[in-house]
């Protein structure tokens, strides 16, 4: 298998955003959880969504302008 060495960067870099936001979730739940989440619990998951939107659009915006 030849992979170019861009394509194993990209794949590194999504892998890591993807790995962050499950953490966040995590500590978002180990956090508000408990018996249920909590109202700001829920707002801090929706937060970490909204982050990862973010992050994912900027990290795709900089990968198309590596080329």
């Amino acid at each position: 298998m030849n992979v170019e060495r861009e394509t194993i960067r990209d794949i590194a870099v999504s892998v890591g955003a993807v790995g962050l936001f499950v953490a966040a979730l995590a500590w978002v739940g180990l956090t508000y959880g408990g018996n249920g989440l909590t109202e700001t619990g829920a707002i801090a998951v929706v937060a970490a969504i909204v982050l990862f939107v973010f992050l994912m659009t900027g990290i795709g915006v900089w990968m198309a302008h590596q080329q």
